[in-house]
């Protein structure tokens, strides 16, 4: 028997009364939510004065060229190391979540862009690999993932992921980053998250989170496959 097969098992009546007091709480959240989200609109920018060059589908690309158009771009910061011989199935699992939605993004004024440290030839085929349709861009030789905390040197002793000082001893971590561009075509950085903070980019996650047996999984991830590699 399992601790659910133990559960508590009421009548309708009292089943409505619980889901009225969840529903409560439910409700506050919502509200806590939006304040947050509305905080996280009002935080200060920062100018962005580098230059970042990637390689793209279209060659060679800067940071301007991956809004495509439009005022806000949101980038996924795609664990895939130069030597590795496929992405991280953790960042892929959270591509497989955005994918399809990229074109809802466009008609609210903002591009999407997975970016990787990988060369681009190798994004491209594990893209392919994936059926992914989303824009893929490669930093190798541009010090746009160390400058937003996803990228670190074996030599470096800080490491300080996620804003707290040696957070990780990886050299490639998860992360997204926000920016906005005005009618100059200046670029702001507007916002960044890592870690528990990707959560709430999970549509997946959310799902489960509905469940009885909820996300099913201890501090790891060992039952995540590629998408493609499950049994």
């Amino acid at each position: 028997m399992t601790d659910l097969d133990a559960h508590a098992v009421v009548s309708q009546e009292e089943w409505i009364i619980a889901r009225k007091l969840h529903l409560a709480d439910e409700k506050a959240f919502t509200r806590l939510r939006d304040k947050l989200s509305a905080e996280r609109r009002a935080l200060p920018w920062v100018r962005v004065d580098k230059s970042y060059v990637f390689d793209g589908e279209h060659g060679t690309q800067s940071l301007t060229d991956a809004f495509d158009g439009r005022r806000q771009l949101i980038v996924q910061h795609f664990m895939y190391g130069g030597d590795w011989e496929q992405g991280c199935p953790s960042c892929s699992f959270w591509t497989d979540n955005l994918d399809g939605i990229v074109v809802h993004l466009n008609h609210r004024d903002a591009s999407f862009v997975v970016i990787g440290h990988a060369p681009f030839p190798t994004l491209a085929a594990y893209r392919k690999r994936m059926g992914w349709m989303c824009t893929w861009l490669s930093s190798a030789g541009s010090d746009f993932n160390y400058d937003f905390g996803v990228s670190f040197d074996e030599s470096d002793t800080s490491k300080n992921y996620n804003y707290e000082d040696n957070s990780t001893d990886m050299t490639e971590t998860p992360g997204f980053s926000v920016f906005y561009k005005n009618d100059a075509d200046e670029i702001f950085h507007t916002y960044s998250c890592y870690s528990r903070g990707l959560d709430m980019l999970n549509s997946a996650y959310h799902c489960m989170d509905l469940l009885p047996k909820g996300r099913d999984e201890t501090a790891n991830m060992s039952w995540l496959r590629h998408h493609d590699l499950y049994d």
